[in-house]
């Protein structure tokens, strides 16, 4: 320490000159000693910048939730069907649900947006009871006043959209079957007394007869003669939200048949279906065509046959174009059904188109359509006309 008595001593001039030198020494050892407490602050943020670096580790974690954000509009569309049952509480749905005839049915669809289907009788006629509202990231379906009549299949369709151009993605569709039970009746109601239905050989034949309860059993009967239909499983099968379906369609299913139902003391009876047996082709039928001759004279008469060979019982319409149509000459032809010699069972059906008298018009070409149950083919064949001979001069 620097000591102050011998300054008493010296003159004015001098001991100013001394101050004035300790006061700026004071004031250098100051600011050295402010900037060695300033500098540690000014490296502290250095172990910050470097912090990411040294914790590398914990970036593949930062890193792995970008990807889901980006990922998500281009990945498959996350869809959940669930009931919305009392006092805000969820039920996710199964292959099937039942909902009390009267109450009301509200499903909720995540998806943005999303499409509803539903069973075609409440499509028709809803009188108002069916709502379809899409929120931000769900869409629901409201069904008030219910009746046995709703029962059916409910669709939910997750929709793909670029810009304002949107479809149903059918692959992703989620559907439940509903079923409304209705103490007083046992099937969906039908306006049709009688409904009419194909039996064809190539395809299985559904009976509708769909119950509003999946506790009611169901049973199939025939009109005439009267008695129950058995049903195996294989031949005739049964699936509660279908009906009844005839696998394996033979003429002897033809005829009336209804379903009857019965749920505790109620036993009641469907609408009546009118089975019509159609032998159902392979395929469409191969006509051939054949002129009588290729080529015929001004006033001779013209024989064009058409020929096709296929399965019994499966009826072929004809049909004709031919040159005199364009100054109308009527068409005249005769058909005709025989059997097939042989041990097949098999069929020739022939239509053969009529010219009498031929012009110097029918020349030209003879188209023939076959048709049947899967279809059309057609076959043409060319007939040219000859002028007639002129009569030789008497020498």
């Amino acid at each position: 320490m620097v000591s102050v008595m011998p300054l008493l001593n010296w003159s004015g001039s001098k001991r100013r000159l001394v101050l004035s030198a300790l006061l700026i020494c004071a004031i250098i050892l100051e600011l050295a000693c402010c900037q060695e407490h300033r500098t540690p602050p000014a490296k502290k943020p250095k172990p910050h910048k470097l912090k990411p670096a040294k914790s590398t580790p914990k970036g593949p974690r930062a890193l792995a939730a970008k990807p889901k954000v980006k990922a998500s509009p281009a990945g498959p569309v996350q869809t959940a069907l669930t009931q919305v049952l009392n006092r805000g509480k969820f039920k996710k749905v199964g292959d099937t649900i039942s909902v009390r005839s009267g109450d009301t049915l509200e499903l909720r669809c995540r998806g943005k947006p999303v499409q509803w289907s539903v069973p075609a009788l409440l499509e028709e006629d809803h009188d108002g009871r069916l709502k379809m509202t899409q929120h931000e990231r769900y869409g629901v379906l409201t069904l008030v006043n219910s009746t046995g009549a709703d029962t059916g299949e409910f669709t939910c369709f997750p929709m793909y959209c670029e810009d304002a151009d949107c479809r149903r993605e059918y692959d992703k569709a989620i559907k439940v079957f509903v079923f409304f039970p209705d103490p007083q009746e046992l099937f969906v109601p039908s306006s049709d007394y009688y409904q009419v239905i194909q039996l064809r050989t190539n395809w299985p034949t559904v009976l509708p007869c769909q119950v509003t309860s999946p506790q009611a059993k169901v049973s199939l009967h025939r009109e005439l003669p009267p008695g129950e239909v058995a049903v195996d499983g294989t031949d005739i099968s049964f699936d509660v939200k279908k009906g009844f379906t005839i696998n394996r369609p033979r003429p002897h299913h033809a005829g009336a048949l209804f379903c009857v139902a019965s749920l505790g003391n109620l036993r009641q009876s469907s609408t009546k279906y009118m089975l019509i047996y159609v032998h159902y082709p392979m395929a469409p039928p191969a006509p051939a065509v054949e002129a009588s001759s290729s080529s015929v004279t001004v006033g001779e008469n013209l024989r064009v046959s058409c020929t096709v060979v296929g399965e019994q019982d499966v009826a072929v319409e004809f049909s004709w174009e031919y040159p005199g149509q364009e100054i109308g000459r009527p068409l005249y032809t005769q058909e005709s059904v025989s059997a097939v010699a042989g041990g097949a069972l098999r069929q020739r059906s022939q239509s053969v188109l009529l010219v009498d008298e031929v012009r110097e018009v029918d020349q030209g070409s003879y188209t023939c359509t076959a048709l049947n149950l899967q279809g059309a083919r057609s076959v043409s064949t060319t007939v040219t006309v000859l002028p007639r001979a002129k009569p030789k001069k008497k020498p």
